[in-house]
């Protein structure tokens, strides 16, 4: 039999004692180095934390800047409404709950539309609106059966407002819901902070090239929330700062009687002070309604206004690239002064046809208009003075000098989206045609250059800034539509400066006798019946612009269809001799420039240099004087 030795095991004990002991004293020390870590030198971090989840900051969306006229005309604002708004995670049925809506408040079929579409693209759980700008009645009626309603609620939000609808809408342009294209945008400016909680941003015109002048700085508050994330108070409110005013150069009046004068025809019209850029009108017809896009745009109208066949979204002032027709003669009777391929008085002799190749172009006269000097060329619209004259000058001297007038290249006007338009060259069909014999330019070609046919192709705001060139005496400035920007807290005004492009090497002689020919064509030449008992002297000149090819037979507006029918074209600038306003018009398929164009520049010169306001639009007058292509 085995005895136990009581020391022995008492001393066993006592080591395991003393082992277990040790263990928790090490736990408790872990647990107190633990304490002493987030409690006292993680203190501010975890309190921060404690906060960030207690203080909800929420973004306030700033008050967009107004755009008005230069005379104080609103021509866009903001105003806040109600909407009647659902956030789609927090319903159970929508189509269940947005039925039981509409049995307390208006429910439209096209708000039904637009809430579906704003889902399909929304990529996170924002709320959205089912219904804008309610009364205060509804908002009554629905506050009383909200607890029927999860997920939804009544917010107040900022709503754009385009008081003259489709008027000037192609110089104001639209905002529209911010797209991942517009945070690219918003992400190279490093402006993420500064939109949040913005959910429109500008998509075409001046909204869209000012966009940052016009968003203003955004504000937020610091909202204590509950365990469930609802709103309990406000703790803290930093204002938001509204955006910058734009004051344009545009003469909202004088844009308005524009638009009148063209009635129901497509076609473009740019007004230009000569001394300074600043455009007076810039007209586009048809016009489109910016306000349908402030909600977003229905399917039903979207489709309508992109598959109308008169393309009422394009900006034909700028995107349009027209043949210039006989409007191009001034400036074509300009260059052969200067490269010194014509005298003012030396004479060519008009049978009624130039003949080159193999080939005869035909004049618009038959017989001819006998013995022509360059004033006469002008007047009479002689085209078989500038087939020769074309000719003699080769296509390199021509464009040369066109390209200086500002053709065939963007103006740099404060809109997105001009195009460059076509001056041709032996460059530019290198570069434009792949095979070999489709490169190579024939002298032929250039003969239908001389009357602004062939290839030329440009913008209604590049014929308008030519003819301000012409007008300023060589002086070109760059066309803009903002005359000067307003900071809207201290009221300080940044002018967009005047500054001259570049200045031509022109002889002032050689303007004189474009001057004295254009002054000659209202008077006794195509636009004599528009400007019959003028109070003002205006030089100007008219243009056709053949749609298609004839193939040598006579043109009669009444036998053709509408869409091929002529361009009509009309330049101006007046008073003749201290000229204030330089103009380019283009009636699409409007047939003569003498009677479709030259009347809607009639009508504005009247308003904007004696105040006379038309009594009707425009009315096109078959009758009046042809003049050539």
């Amino acid at each position: 039999m085995e005895f136990k030795n009581p020391r022995e095991e008492l001393e066993r004990f006592r080591a395991r004692l003393t082992v277990a002991g040790g263990f928790v004293l090490v736990c408790f020390a872990a647990l107190l180095m633990r304490f002493v870590w987030l409690q006292i030198i993680q203190n501010n971090y975890y309190t921060t934390r404690a906060e960030d989840n207690r203080i909800s900051l929420v973004p306030i969306v700033p008050n967009r800047g107004l755009i008005l006229d230069r005379n104080g005309v609103v021509l866009a604002r903001s105003y806040a409404a109600y909407t009647l708004e659902i956030t789609p995670s927090k319903a159970k049925n929508l189509d269940q709950m947005i039925d039981a809506l509409g049995q307390i408040i208006e429910v439209q079929p096209k708000d039904r539309k637009r809430f579906k579409k704003l889902l399909e693209e929304s990529r996170n759980f924002e709320s959205l609106p089912i219904r804008t700008r309610l009364t205060d009645a509804e908002v009554a009626i629905f506050t009383a059966q909200r607890y029927r309603f999860p997920g939804v609620e009544i917010k107040a939000r900022l709503f754009r407002q385009y008081p003259g609808g489709a008027f000037a809408s192609h110089i104001v342009g639209y905002i529209g819901r911010v797209t991942d294209h517009d945070i690219e945008k918003i992400e190279k400016q490093e402006q993420e902070a500064n939109y949040r909680g913005t959910e429109h941003f500008g998509k075409s015109g001046l909204e869209q090239k000012y966009e940052f002048a016009l968003h203003g700085i955004a504000g937020f508050e610091q909202v204590e929330v509950d365990a469930g994330g609802h709103a309990v108070h406000t703790l803290a409110r930093t204002a938001p700062i509204a955006g910058n005013n734009l004051t344009l150069t545009i003469d909202a009046e004088l844009q308005r009687i524009a638009e009148t004068a063209f009635g129901d025809r497509k076609g473009a019209l740019v007004a230009i002070e000569p001394s300074t850029g600043g455009l007076l009108a810039l007209v586009s017809t048809p016009t489109y309604d910016p306000n349908l896009f402030v909600d977003g745009i229905d399917s039903a109208n979207w489709r309508e206004l992109n598959e109308s066949p008169d393309k009422p979204m394009i900006n034909r002032a700028l995107n349009g690239a027209y043949p210039p027709g006989s409007t191009f003669k001034p400036f074509m009777a300009l260059a052969a002064l200067t490269v010194g391929k014509r005298r003012a008085e030396q004479i060519t002799f008009d049978p009624g046809f130039f003949n080159f190749g193999g080939h005869t172009f035909r004049d618009d006269k038959k017989g001819g208009h006998g013995a022509v000097d360059m004033y006469k060329s002008i007047v009479q619209s002689c085209d078989t003075y500038y087939y020769a004259l074309a000719n003699d000058m080769g296509i390199d001297n021509i464009s040369n000098f066109m390209a200086q007038l500002g053709f065939g290249q963007r103006t740099g006007i404060d809109i997105e989206g001009e195009s460059e338009g076509i001056l041709p060259s032996q460059e530019w069909k290198k570069k434009r045609f792949k095979k070999p014999e489709q490169q190579k330019w024939y002298a032929g070609e250039t003969v239908s250059i001389g009357i602004g046919q062939g290839y030329n192709a440009y913008t209604p705001i590049q014929l308008a800034q030519a003819t301000a060139v012409i007008a300023n005496r060589g002086v070109m400035f760059r066309p803009h539509l903002v005359d000067f920007i307003t900071d809207t807290v201290t009221g300080v005004r940044t002018k967009i400066e005047s500054t001259p492009l570049r200045t031509l090497d022109l002889k002032p002689e050689h303007l004189d006798v474009i001057r004295n020919a254009m002054i000659g064509v209202n008077k006794e030449g195509t636009g004599a019946r528009a400007f019959a008992g003028a109070q003002y002297v205006a030089a100007g000149k008219t243009g056709t612009a053949q749609v298609f090819s004839l193939k040598g037979s006579d043109y009669k507006a009444q036998g053709v269809k509408q869409e091929l029918r002529d361009h009509a074209l009309f330049i101006a600038f007046a008073p003749a001799d201290e000229p204030k306003i330089a103009l380019a018009i283009l009636v699409e398929n409007g047939g003569f420039g003498a009677a479709a164009a030259a009347p809607i520049a009639r009508l504005v010169l009247d308003y904007y240099l004696l105040g006379k306001r038309p009594p009707g639009p425009a009315v096109e007058d078959e009758a009046a004087s042809e003049d050539s292509p």
